[in-house]
Protein backbone atom coordinates (compact mmCIF):
# COMPACT_ATOMS: atom_id res chain seq x y z
CA UNK A 1 0.00 0.00 0.00
CA UNK A 2 2.72 2.48 0.95
CA UNK A 3 4.34 2.18 -2.47
CA UNK A 4 1.01 2.92 -4.17
CA UNK A 5 0.62 6.22 -2.28
CA UNK A 6 -2.28 7.44 -0.25
CA UNK A 7 -5.96 6.72 -0.94
CA UNK A 8 -9.23 8.25 0.23
CA UNK A 9 -12.37 6.45 1.31
CA UNK A 10 -15.48 6.73 3.48
CA UNK A 11 -15.21 4.89 6.81
CA UNK A 12 -16.68 4.76 10.29
CA UNK A 13 -14.11 5.76 12.90
CA UNK A 14 -14.31 4.96 16.62
CA UNK A 15 -12.09 6.95 19.01
CA UNK A 16 -11.81 5.97 22.68
CA UNK A 17 -9.85 7.02 25.75
CA UNK A 18 -9.76 6.51 29.51
CA UNK A 19 -11.32 9.14 31.80
CA UNK A 20 -8.81 10.73 34.20
CA UNK A 21 -5.94 8.57 32.92
CA UNK A 22 -3.17 10.98 33.94
CA UNK A 23 -4.44 11.11 37.52
CA UNK A 24 -4.76 7.32 37.66
CA UNK A 25 -1.19 6.91 36.38
CA UNK A 26 0.16 9.44 38.85
CA UNK A 27 -1.48 7.58 41.71
CA UNK A 28 -0.61 4.00 40.66
CA UNK A 29 1.25 3.62 37.37
CA UNK A 30 1.74 -0.14 37.51
CA UNK A 31 -1.79 -0.90 38.69
CA UNK A 32 -3.37 1.41 36.10
CA UNK A 33 -1.43 -0.17 33.22
CA UNK A 34 -2.41 -3.63 34.46
CA UNK A 35 -6.13 -2.71 34.58
CA UNK A 36 -6.03 -1.06 31.15
CA UNK A 37 -4.32 -4.07 29.56
CA UNK A 38 -6.92 -6.38 31.11
CA UNK A 39 -9.84 -4.30 29.78
CA UNK A 40 -8.27 -4.20 26.32
CA UNK A 41 -7.70 -7.96 26.34
CA UNK A 42 -11.09 -8.96 27.79
CA UNK A 43 -13.45 -6.23 26.52
CA UNK A 44 -12.09 -3.86 23.88
CA UNK A 45 -10.23 -6.19 21.51
CA UNK A 46 -12.94 -8.92 21.48
CA UNK A 47 -15.67 -6.32 20.77
CA UNK A 48 -13.66 -4.87 17.86
CA UNK A 49 -13.07 -8.35 16.41
CA UNK A 50 -16.74 -9.33 16.84
CA UNK A 51 -17.88 -6.30 14.83
CA UNK A 52 -15.20 -6.57 12.11
CA UNK A 53 -13.21 -3.52 13.09
CA UNK A 54 -9.50 -2.80 12.62
CA UNK A 55 -7.48 -1.28 15.45
CA UNK A 56 -5.42 1.35 13.66
CA UNK A 57 -3.40 2.52 16.65
CA UNK A 58 -3.17 2.41 20.43
CA UNK A 59 -1.68 5.53 22.03
CA UNK A 60 -1.31 5.37 25.81
CA UNK A 61 -4.89 5.32 27.07
CA UNK A 62 -6.41 5.99 23.62
CA UNK A 63 -7.45 3.87 20.67
CA UNK A 64 -8.46 4.54 17.05
CA UNK A 65 -10.54 1.88 15.25
CA UNK A 66 -11.73 1.74 11.62
CA UNK A 67 -14.97 0.03 10.48
CA UNK A 68 -16.43 -0.47 7.02
CA UNK A 69 -19.93 -0.21 8.54
CA UNK A 70 -21.09 2.54 10.90
CA UNK A 71 -23.67 0.11 12.33
CA UNK A 72 -20.81 -2.18 13.36
CA UNK A 73 -18.88 0.74 14.86
CA UNK A 74 -21.78 1.84 17.07
CA UNK A 75 -22.72 -1.70 18.10
CA UNK A 76 -19.08 -2.23 19.08
CA UNK A 77 -19.11 0.96 21.18
CA UNK A 78 -22.34 -0.07 22.93
CA UNK A 79 -20.97 -3.55 23.70
CA UNK A 80 -17.78 -2.06 25.18
CA UNK A 81 -19.63 0.39 27.44
CA UNK A 82 -22.19 -2.18 28.60
CA UNK A 83 -19.44 -4.64 29.51
CA UNK A 84 -17.54 -1.89 31.35
CA UNK A 85 -20.61 -1.06 33.48
CA UNK A 86 -20.79 -4.66 34.68
CA UNK A 87 -17.04 -4.93 35.29
CA UNK A 88 -16.97 -1.68 37.27
CA UNK A 89 -19.92 -2.76 39.42
CA UNK A 90 -17.97 -5.85 40.44
CA UNK A 91 -14.66 -4.02 41.00
CA UNK A 92 -13.44 -2.19 44.12
CA UNK A 93 -13.34 1.62 43.85
CA UNK A 94 -9.59 1.78 43.20
CA UNK A 95 -9.83 -0.72 40.30
CA UNK A 96 -12.59 1.01 38.32
CA UNK A 97 -11.95 2.59 34.95
CA UNK A 98 -14.28 4.44 32.56
CA UNK A 99 -14.00 4.97 28.79
CA UNK A 100 -15.29 7.79 26.61
CA UNK A 101 -16.11 6.93 22.97
CA UNK A 102 -16.79 9.03 19.87
CA UNK A 103 -18.06 7.65 16.53
CA UNK A 104 -18.13 9.48 13.17
CA UNK A 105 -18.71 8.51 9.55
CA UNK A 106 -16.49 10.55 7.27
CA UNK A 107 -13.79 10.82 4.66
CA UNK A 108 -10.37 9.48 5.65
CA UNK A 109 -6.92 9.30 4.08
CA UNK A 110 -5.28 5.85 4.16
CA UNK A 111 -1.48 5.84 4.20
CA UNK A 112 -0.14 2.34 4.68
CA UNK A 113 -1.59 1.05 7.95
CA UNK A 114 -2.34 4.54 9.24
CA UNK A 115 -5.32 6.84 8.64
CA UNK A 116 -5.74 10.61 8.77
CA UNK A 117 -8.22 13.28 7.80
CA UNK A 118 -11.46 14.88 8.83
CA UNK A 119 -13.15 11.60 9.76
CA UNK A 120 -10.42 10.89 12.30
CA UNK A 121 -10.38 14.42 13.72
CA UNK A 122 -14.15 14.62 14.23
CA UNK A 123 -14.37 11.24 15.98
CA UNK A 124 -11.60 12.32 18.38
CA UNK A 125 -13.45 15.57 19.21
CA UNK A 126 -16.71 13.70 19.78
CA UNK A 127 -14.93 11.37 22.18
CA UNK A 128 -13.68 14.38 24.16
CA UNK A 129 -17.23 15.64 24.86
CA UNK A 130 -18.69 12.24 25.77
CA UNK A 131 -19.50 11.57 29.42
CA UNK A 132 -17.60 8.89 31.36
CA UNK A 133 -19.01 5.55 30.22
CA UNK A 134 -20.76 7.33 27.34
CA UNK A 135 -20.86 7.39 23.53
CA UNK A 136 -21.08 10.50 21.33
CA UNK A 137 -22.16 10.28 17.66
CA UNK A 138 -22.01 12.72 14.77
CA UNK A 139 -25.04 13.56 12.63
CA UNK A 140 -23.50 11.60 9.75
CA UNK A 141 -23.12 8.47 11.89
CA UNK A 142 -26.68 8.72 13.22
CA UNK A 143 -28.19 9.23 9.75
CA UNK A 144 -26.80 5.86 8.62
CA UNK A 145 -27.73 3.88 11.71
CA UNK A 146 -30.98 5.31 13.11
CA UNK A 147 -33.26 2.48 12.04
CA UNK A 148 -30.79 -0.15 13.30
CA UNK A 149 -30.18 1.39 16.73
CA UNK A 150 -31.86 -0.24 19.74
CA UNK A 151 -31.07 2.56 22.20
CA UNK A 152 -32.29 6.01 23.17
CA UNK A 153 -30.48 8.86 21.40
CA UNK A 154 -30.37 12.41 22.81
CA UNK A 155 -29.63 15.44 20.64
CA UNK A 156 -26.80 17.52 22.15
CA UNK A 157 -27.07 20.31 19.59
CA UNK A 158 -24.24 21.89 17.63
CA UNK A 159 -20.85 21.75 19.31
CA UNK A 160 -17.89 24.04 18.68
CA UNK A 161 -14.89 21.72 19.07
CA UNK A 162 -11.15 22.26 19.11
CA UNK A 163 -9.31 22.71 15.79
CA UNK A 164 -12.46 22.28 13.65
CA UNK A 165 -13.88 25.52 12.29
CA UNK A 166 -17.44 24.33 11.63
CA UNK A 167 -19.83 23.33 14.44
CA UNK A 168 -20.44 19.58 14.83
CA UNK A 169 -23.95 18.28 15.49
CA UNK A 170 -23.61 15.68 18.25
CA UNK A 171 -25.80 13.03 19.88
CA UNK A 172 -25.35 10.80 22.88
CA UNK A 173 -26.52 7.21 23.29
CA UNK A 174 -28.17 6.24 26.56
CA UNK A 175 -26.40 3.06 27.68
CA UNK A 176 -28.40 0.49 29.64
CA UNK A 177 -26.48 -2.14 31.58
CA UNK A 178 -27.22 -5.76 30.61
CA UNK A 179 -29.29 -7.66 33.14
CA UNK A 180 -26.91 -9.60 35.39
CA UNK A 181 -27.50 -11.41 38.62
CA UNK A 182 -26.47 -9.51 41.69
CA UNK A 183 -25.74 -6.27 39.88
CA UNK A 184 -27.73 -3.25 38.84
CA UNK A 185 -27.11 -0.37 36.47
CA UNK A 186 -25.87 2.78 38.08
CA UNK A 187 -24.72 6.19 37.00
CA UNK A 188 -21.00 6.46 36.19
CA UNK A 189 -18.77 5.87 39.19
CA UNK A 190 -18.76 9.14 41.18
CA UNK A 191 -15.00 9.65 41.26
CA UNK A 192 -14.78 9.31 37.47
CA UNK A 193 -17.75 11.65 37.01
CA UNK A 194 -16.22 14.28 39.29
CA UNK A 195 -12.88 13.96 37.48
CA UNK A 196 -14.66 14.47 34.16
CA UNK A 197 -16.36 17.61 35.44
CA UNK A 198 -13.00 19.04 36.50
CA UNK A 199 -11.61 18.28 33.02
CA UNK A 200 -14.18 20.57 31.34
CA UNK A 201 -13.74 24.31 30.63
CA UNK A 202 -14.27 26.26 33.85
CA UNK A 203 -16.36 29.36 34.58
CA UNK A 204 -15.22 32.20 36.85
CA UNK A 205 -17.63 34.83 38.16
CA UNK A 206 -15.80 38.07 38.97
CA UNK A 207 -17.24 40.37 41.67
CA UNK A 208 -20.04 42.48 40.21
CA UNK A 209 -19.33 46.21 40.55
CA UNK A 210 -21.50 48.19 42.95
CA UNK A 211 -22.77 51.16 40.90
CA UNK A 212 -25.17 52.43 43.57
CA UNK A 213 -22.85 55.19 44.77
CA UNK A 214 -23.25 53.87 48.32
CA UNK A 215 -20.46 51.86 49.95
CA UNK A 216 -23.08 50.40 52.29
CA UNK A 217 -24.57 48.54 49.31
CA UNK A 218 -21.30 46.69 48.68
CA UNK A 219 -22.64 43.64 50.51
CA UNK A 220 -25.55 43.50 48.03
CA UNK A 221 -23.40 43.30 44.88
CA UNK A 222 -21.03 40.85 46.60
CA UNK A 223 -24.00 38.77 47.70
CA UNK A 224 -25.41 38.63 44.19
CA UNK A 225 -22.01 37.49 42.88
CA UNK A 226 -21.73 34.75 45.49
CA UNK A 227 -25.27 33.57 44.77
CA UNK A 228 -24.46 33.33 41.05
CA UNK A 229 -21.38 31.22 41.89
CA UNK A 230 -23.49 28.95 44.11
CA UNK A 231 -26.31 28.52 41.59
CA UNK A 232 -23.89 27.90 38.71
CA UNK A 233 -22.13 25.24 40.77
CA UNK A 234 -25.46 23.50 41.24
CA UNK A 235 -25.57 22.61 37.54
CA UNK A 236 -22.83 20.00 38.19
CA UNK A 237 -21.86 20.12 34.50
CA UNK A 238 -18.70 22.24 34.51
CA UNK A 239 -16.25 23.45 37.15
CA UNK A 240 -16.90 26.86 38.73
CA UNK A 241 -13.95 28.71 40.27
CA UNK A 242 -14.34 29.27 44.01
CA UNK A 243 -15.52 32.56 45.49
CA UNK A 244 -12.29 33.29 47.36
CA UNK A 245 -10.23 33.18 44.17
CA UNK A 246 -12.67 35.26 42.12
CA UNK A 247 -12.86 37.95 44.79
CA UNK A 248 -9.10 38.57 44.61
CA UNK A 249 -9.94 40.79 41.63
CA UNK A 250 -12.57 42.88 43.43
CA UNK A 251 -12.15 46.58 42.72
CA UNK A 252 -9.45 46.05 40.08
CA UNK A 253 -9.41 46.73 36.36
CA UNK A 254 -8.90 43.29 34.86
CA UNK A 255 -7.37 41.87 31.70
CA UNK A 256 -9.82 39.05 30.99
CA UNK A 257 -7.28 36.85 29.21
CA UNK A 258 -4.76 37.24 32.05
CA UNK A 259 -7.36 36.58 34.75
CA UNK A 260 -8.61 33.51 32.92
CA UNK A 261 -5.05 32.17 32.77
CA UNK A 262 -4.47 32.82 36.48
CA UNK A 263 -7.73 31.14 37.48
CA UNK A 264 -7.60 28.29 34.97
CA UNK A 265 -10.97 29.34 33.50
CA UNK A 266 -12.17 29.65 29.92
CA UNK A 267 -15.34 31.66 30.57
CA UNK A 268 -15.47 34.88 32.59
CA UNK A 269 -18.75 36.39 33.85
CA UNK A 270 -18.59 40.00 34.99
CA UNK A 271 -21.11 42.77 35.48
CA UNK A 272 -22.49 45.54 37.66
CA UNK A 273 -25.36 46.17 40.07
CA UNK A 274 -27.25 49.40 40.71
CA UNK A 275 -29.79 49.24 43.55
CA UNK A 276 -32.19 52.13 44.05
CA UNK A 277 -35.17 51.83 46.36
CA UNK A 278 -37.07 48.69 45.42
CA UNK A 279 -35.57 48.51 41.92
CA UNK A 280 -32.35 46.87 40.77
CA UNK A 281 -30.48 47.14 37.47
CA UNK A 282 -27.99 44.40 36.65
CA UNK A 283 -25.70 44.15 33.64
CA UNK A 284 -23.97 40.86 32.90
CA UNK A 285 -21.56 39.78 30.20
CA UNK A 286 -20.02 36.39 29.52
CA UNK A 287 -16.65 36.37 27.75
CA UNK A 288 -14.88 33.43 26.13
CA UNK A 289 -11.32 34.22 27.21
CA UNK A 290 -9.84 31.90 24.58
CA UNK A 291 -11.07 34.28 21.86
CA UNK A 292 -11.79 37.41 23.95
CA UNK A 293 -15.26 37.48 22.37
CA UNK A 294 -18.42 38.49 24.24
CA UNK A 295 -20.78 35.52 24.07
CA UNK A 296 -23.67 37.44 25.56
CA UNK A 297 -24.28 40.80 27.21
CA UNK A 298 -27.58 41.65 28.85
CA UNK A 299 -29.12 44.41 30.95
CA UNK A 300 -31.88 43.58 33.43
CA UNK A 301 -34.20 46.12 35.12
CA UNK A 302 -36.27 44.38 37.76
CA UNK A 303 -38.17 44.79 40.99
CA UNK A 304 -36.05 43.79 43.98
CA UNK A 305 -38.45 40.96 44.79
CA UNK A 306 -37.54 39.34 41.44
CA UNK A 307 -33.83 39.06 42.29
CA UNK A 308 -33.91 35.29 42.84
CA UNK A 309 -35.73 34.55 39.57
CA UNK A 310 -33.20 36.80 37.83
CA UNK A 311 -30.29 34.80 39.30
CA UNK A 312 -31.79 31.64 37.82
CA UNK A 313 -32.35 33.33 34.45
CA UNK A 314 -28.72 34.46 34.22
CA UNK A 315 -27.26 31.12 35.28
CA UNK A 316 -29.52 29.14 32.93
CA UNK A 317 -28.31 31.28 30.02
CA UNK A 318 -24.68 30.69 30.98
CA UNK A 319 -25.15 26.95 31.48
CA UNK A 320 -26.80 26.57 28.07
CA UNK A 321 -23.76 28.25 26.47
CA UNK A 322 -20.99 26.58 28.47
CA UNK A 323 -22.29 23.00 28.48
CA UNK A 324 -24.84 22.52 25.68
CA UNK A 325 -23.71 18.94 25.17
CA UNK A 326 -25.18 17.91 28.49
CA UNK A 327 -28.76 17.34 29.51
CA UNK A 328 -28.63 20.36 31.79
CA UNK A 329 -32.06 19.92 33.27
CA UNK A 330 -30.99 16.44 34.39
CA UNK A 331 -27.50 17.47 35.49
CA UNK A 332 -28.64 20.35 37.67
CA UNK A 333 -28.90 19.59 41.35
CA UNK A 334 -32.43 18.35 41.95
CA UNK A 335 -33.82 20.59 44.64
CA UNK A 336 -37.27 22.02 45.13
CA UNK A 337 -37.07 25.76 44.67
CA UNK A 338 -38.19 27.46 47.87
CA UNK A 339 -39.40 31.02 48.17
CA UNK A 340 -36.92 33.22 50.04
CA UNK A 341 -37.84 36.20 52.16
CA UNK A 342 -35.92 39.20 50.79
CA UNK A 343 -35.29 40.65 54.26
CA UNK A 344 -33.86 37.32 55.45
CA UNK A 345 -31.63 37.18 52.36
CA UNK A 346 -30.45 40.74 53.07
CA UNK A 347 -29.53 39.91 56.69
CA UNK A 348 -27.74 36.75 55.51
CA UNK A 349 -25.68 38.63 52.91
CA UNK A 350 -24.70 41.27 55.47
CA UNK A 351 -23.66 38.45 57.80
CA UNK A 352 -21.44 36.87 55.14
CA UNK A 353 -19.74 40.22 54.54
CA UNK A 354 -18.85 40.37 58.25
CA UNK A 355 -17.82 36.69 58.28
CA UNK A 356 -15.26 37.24 55.51
CA UNK A 357 -13.37 39.66 57.75
CA UNK A 358 -12.04 36.50 59.45
CA UNK A 359 -11.61 38.13 62.85
CA UNK A 360 -13.28 37.87 66.27
CA UNK A 361 -15.36 41.05 65.97
CA UNK A 362 -16.49 40.19 62.45
CA UNK A 363 -17.60 36.77 63.66
CA UNK A 364 -19.72 38.30 66.42
CA UNK A 365 -21.34 40.78 64.01
CA UNK A 366 -21.94 38.01 61.47
CA UNK A 367 -23.71 35.83 64.02
CA UNK A 368 -25.97 38.73 64.95
CA UNK A 369 -27.00 39.12 61.30
CA UNK A 370 -27.60 35.38 60.89
CA UNK A 371 -29.74 35.38 64.04
CA UNK A 372 -31.90 38.15 62.57
CA UNK A 373 -32.21 36.32 59.24
CA UNK A 374 -33.40 33.18 61.04
CA UNK A 375 -35.87 35.20 63.10
CA UNK A 376 -37.37 36.63 59.90
CA UNK A 377 -37.45 33.27 58.06
CA UNK A 378 -36.77 30.16 60.20
CA UNK A 379 -37.07 27.93 57.09
CA UNK A 380 -34.22 29.65 55.18
CA UNK A 381 -31.21 27.31 55.07
CA UNK A 382 -28.34 29.70 54.37
CA UNK A 383 -28.25 31.64 57.71
CA UNK A 384 -27.86 28.33 59.58
CA UNK A 385 -24.90 27.47 57.34
CA UNK A 386 -23.44 30.94 57.88
CA UNK A 387 -23.85 30.67 61.64
CA UNK A 388 -22.29 27.20 61.59
CA UNK A 389 -19.36 28.66 59.65
CA UNK A 390 -18.90 31.30 62.36
CA UNK A 391 -18.68 28.55 65.00
CA UNK A 392 -16.14 26.73 62.82
CA UNK A 393 -14.01 29.89 62.64
CA UNK A 394 -14.29 30.30 66.42
CA UNK A 395 -12.79 26.83 66.86
CA UNK A 396 -10.18 27.06 64.11
CA UNK A 397 -8.92 30.54 65.04
CA UNK A 398 -9.23 30.01 68.80
CA UNK A 399 -11.75 32.88 69.14
CA UNK A 400 -13.81 30.80 71.57
CA UNK A 401 -13.28 30.41 75.31
CA UNK A 402 -15.41 27.25 75.35
CA UNK A 403 -14.31 24.93 72.56
CA UNK A 404 -16.78 22.16 73.43
CA UNK A 405 -19.73 24.58 73.43
CA UNK A 406 -18.66 25.86 69.99
CA UNK A 407 -18.47 22.29 68.65
CA UNK A 408 -22.00 21.59 69.90
CA UNK A 409 -23.28 24.86 68.40
CA UNK A 410 -21.64 23.88 65.10
CA UNK A 411 -23.36 20.48 65.24
CA UNK A 412 -26.73 22.12 65.96
CA UNK A 413 -26.67 24.61 63.09
CA UNK A 414 -25.24 22.13 60.56
CA UNK A 415 -27.92 19.56 61.38
CA UNK A 416 -30.64 22.21 61.21
CA UNK A 417 -29.41 23.27 57.75
CA UNK A 418 -29.42 19.66 56.53
CA UNK A 419 -32.91 19.12 57.95
CA UNK A 420 -34.08 22.09 55.85
CA UNK A 421 -32.13 21.16 52.70
CA UNK A 422 -30.22 17.89 52.53
CA UNK A 423 -28.99 18.80 49.02
CA UNK A 424 -26.84 21.75 50.13
CA UNK A 425 -23.15 20.89 49.83
CA UNK A 426 -22.00 23.48 52.39
CA UNK A 427 -24.42 22.16 55.01
CA UNK A 428 -22.63 18.80 54.81
CA UNK A 429 -19.25 20.57 54.90
CA UNK A 430 -20.23 22.17 58.22
CA UNK A 431 -21.43 18.88 59.70
CA UNK A 432 -18.16 17.32 58.55
CA UNK A 433 -16.24 20.00 60.46
CA UNK A 434 -18.22 19.27 63.62
CA UNK A 435 -17.50 15.54 63.32
CA UNK A 436 -13.85 16.27 62.59
CA UNK A 437 -13.40 18.35 65.76
CA UNK A 438 -15.29 15.68 67.69
CA UNK A 439 -12.91 12.95 66.38
CA UNK A 440 -15.87 11.16 64.73
CA UNK A 441 -13.68 10.28 61.74
CA UNK A 442 -16.02 7.90 59.89
CA UNK A 443 -18.97 10.29 60.12
CA UNK A 444 -16.74 13.15 58.99
CA UNK A 445 -15.61 11.14 55.96
CA UNK A 446 -19.22 10.31 55.04
CA UNK A 447 -20.25 13.98 55.19
CA UNK A 448 -17.22 15.15 53.20
CA UNK A 449 -17.97 12.65 50.45
CA UNK A 450 -21.61 13.75 50.37
CA UNK A 451 -20.53 17.38 50.03
CA UNK A 452 -18.29 16.58 47.04
CA UNK A 453 -20.90 14.35 45.41
CA UNK A 454 -23.57 17.06 45.69
CA UNK A 455 -21.30 19.79 44.28
CA UNK A 456 -18.08 18.71 42.54
CA UNK A 457 -17.15 22.41 42.15
CA UNK A 458 -17.08 22.98 45.92
CA UNK A 459 -13.37 23.59 46.55
CA UNK A 460 -13.99 23.74 50.30
CA UNK A 461 -15.52 20.24 50.18
CA UNK A 462 -12.58 18.78 48.21
CA UNK A 463 -10.13 20.38 50.65
CA UNK A 464 -11.98 19.03 53.68
CA UNK A 465 -12.29 15.57 52.11
CA UNK A 466 -8.53 15.52 51.58
CA UNK A 467 -7.96 16.57 55.18
CA UNK A 468 -10.22 13.81 56.53
CA UNK A 469 -8.81 11.14 54.21
CA UNK A 470 -5.38 11.89 55.64
CA UNK A 471 -6.63 11.67 59.23
CA UNK A 472 -8.21 8.24 58.61
CA UNK A 473 -5.02 6.85 57.06
CA UNK A 474 -5.27 7.47 53.31
CA UNK A 475 -2.90 10.39 52.69
CA UNK A 476 -2.40 9.56 49.00
CA UNK A 477 -6.11 10.06 48.33
CA UNK A 478 -5.98 13.11 50.58
CA UNK A 479 -3.26 14.69 48.44
CA UNK A 480 -5.35 14.17 45.30
CA UNK A 481 -8.44 15.80 46.87
CA UNK A 482 -6.52 18.84 48.12
CA UNK A 483 -4.93 19.27 44.70
CA UNK A 484 -8.45 19.33 43.21
CA UNK A 485 -9.40 22.01 45.74
CA UNK A 486 -6.41 24.12 44.67
CA UNK A 487 -7.37 23.64 41.01
CA UNK A 488 -10.84 25.04 41.77
CA UNK A 489 -9.56 27.80 44.06
CA UNK A 490 -6.14 28.81 42.70
CA UNK A 491 -6.04 32.42 43.99
CA UNK A 492 -7.52 32.03 47.48
CA UNK A 493 -5.95 34.68 49.77
CA UNK A 494 -5.80 31.98 52.45
CA UNK A 495 -3.89 29.59 50.17
CA UNK A 496 -1.13 29.40 52.79
CA UNK A 497 -3.56 27.51 55.05
CA UNK A 498 -4.44 25.03 52.30
CA UNK A 499 -0.78 24.50 51.52
CA UNK A 500 0.17 24.02 55.16
CA UNK A 501 -2.46 21.26 55.43
CA UNK A 502 -1.23 19.72 52.16
CA UNK A 503 2.30 19.78 53.60
CA UNK A 504 1.02 17.94 56.69
CA UNK A 505 -0.57 15.31 54.43
CA UNK A 506 2.72 14.84 52.56
CA UNK A 507 4.45 14.47 55.95
CA UNK A 508 2.01 11.74 56.97
CA UNK A 509 2.52 10.03 53.60
CA UNK A 510 6.26 9.99 54.43
CA UNK A 511 6.89 12.08 51.30
CA UNK A 512 9.26 14.34 53.22
CA UNK A 513 10.75 16.26 50.29
CA UNK A 514 7.28 17.15 48.99
CA UNK A 515 6.31 18.18 52.53
CA UNK A 516 9.35 20.48 52.72
CA UNK A 517 8.62 22.06 49.34
CA UNK A 518 4.92 22.59 50.10
CA UNK A 519 5.49 23.96 53.62
CA UNK A 520 8.13 26.32 52.22
CA UNK A 521 5.68 27.51 49.56
CA UNK A 522 3.08 28.15 52.28
CA UNK A 523 5.63 30.17 54.28
CA UNK A 524 6.58 32.17 51.18
CA UNK A 525 2.93 33.17 50.84
CA UNK A 526 2.54 34.08 54.51
CA UNK A 527 5.34 33.62 57.02
CA UNK A 528 3.43 34.22 60.26
CA UNK A 529 1.44 30.96 60.37
CA UNK A 530 3.13 28.53 62.81
CA UNK A 531 1.63 25.30 61.38
CA UNK A 532 3.70 25.46 58.20
CA UNK A 533 6.90 26.00 60.22
CA UNK A 534 6.37 22.99 62.49
CA UNK A 535 5.55 20.73 59.52
CA UNK A 536 8.66 22.05 57.77
CA UNK A 537 10.77 21.39 60.87
CA UNK A 538 9.61 17.80 61.37
CA UNK A 539 9.94 16.98 57.65
CA UNK A 540 13.49 18.37 57.53
CA UNK A 541 14.31 16.32 60.62
CA UNK A 542 13.17 13.11 58.94
CA UNK A 543 15.40 14.01 55.98
CA UNK A 544 18.37 14.34 58.34
CA UNK A 545 18.68 18.09 57.78
CA UNK A 546 18.74 18.79 61.50
CA UNK A 547 20.27 22.26 61.44
CA UNK A 548 17.59 23.56 59.05
CA UNK A 549 14.94 21.74 61.08
CA UNK A 550 16.06 23.47 64.28
CA UNK A 551 15.88 26.85 62.55
CA UNK A 552 12.31 26.18 61.35
CA UNK A 553 11.26 25.03 64.83
CA UNK A 554 12.75 28.20 66.35
CA UNK A 555 10.64 30.35 64.02
CA UNK A 556 7.53 28.38 65.01
CA UNK A 557 8.26 28.98 68.70
CA UNK A 558 8.92 32.66 68.06
CA UNK A 559 5.53 33.01 66.35
CA UNK A 560 3.61 31.08 69.02
CA UNK A 561 5.39 29.74 72.09
CA UNK A 562 4.54 26.09 72.69
CA UNK A 563 2.56 25.76 69.45
CA UNK A 564 4.57 22.80 68.08
CA UNK A 565 4.03 20.74 71.23
CA UNK A 566 0.31 21.68 71.43
CA UNK A 567 -0.19 20.67 67.81
CA UNK A 568 1.57 17.32 68.19
CA UNK A 569 -0.42 16.58 71.34
CA UNK A 570 -3.73 17.04 69.53
CA UNK A 571 -3.17 13.49 68.24
CA UNK A 572 -5.67 14.04 65.42
CA UNK A 573 -4.96 10.84 63.49
CA UNK A 574 -7.13 7.77 63.93
CA UNK A 575 -4.08 5.50 63.67
CA UNK A 576 -1.88 5.98 66.74
CA UNK A 577 1.18 5.10 64.64
CA UNK A 578 0.57 8.28 62.62
CA UNK A 579 0.26 10.33 65.82
CA UNK A 580 3.50 8.78 67.07
CA UNK A 581 5.18 9.65 63.77
CA UNK A 582 4.44 13.35 64.36
CA UNK A 583 5.41 13.27 68.04
CA UNK A 584 8.61 11.28 67.46
CA UNK A 585 9.73 13.76 64.82
CA UNK A 586 9.16 16.67 67.19
CA UNK A 587 10.79 14.98 70.20
CA UNK A 588 13.88 14.27 68.10
CA UNK A 589 14.26 18.00 67.43
CA UNK A 590 13.48 18.99 71.03
CA UNK A 591 16.12 16.58 72.34
CA UNK A 592 18.72 18.21 70.11
CA UNK A 593 17.98 21.73 71.34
Amino acid sequence: MAEQGVTRKLAAILAADVVGYSRLMEKDETGTLEILRKHRRDVFDPAVAKHNGRIVKLIGDGALVEFASVVNAIECAVDIQRDMIVRNLAAPDNRRMAFRIGVHLGDIIVDGDDIYGDGVNVSARLEAIALPGGICLSQQALDHVNTHLDAQVIDLGEQQVKNIARPIRAYKIEIQAPSTAGTRATTPEPVAEEAAILDRPAVAVLPFTNMSGDIEQEYFSDGLTEDLITVLSAWRSFPVIARNSSFVYKGSAVDVKKVAGELGARYILQGSVRKSGNRVRITAQLIDASTNHHIFAEKYDRHLQDIFDLQDEITQTIAAIVAPQLELAEQRKSVEKKSINLDAWDYHRRGMAYLYQFDRDGNIQARNMFDQAIQVDPAYTQPYIGRAYSHQLDILSEFTDDREASIQALYHDARQAIALDDSDSMAHVMLCFACRWDRAHDLALTEARKAVRINPSNAFAHFLLGNILDLVGDPDAGIESIQKAIQLNPRDPRMHLMMSVLARVYLNARQYQSAVETASAAINRRADHPRAHVVLAISLGYLGRDEEAQAALSVCEFLSAGYARRWAELREYRDQADNAHIMDGLVHLEDMA
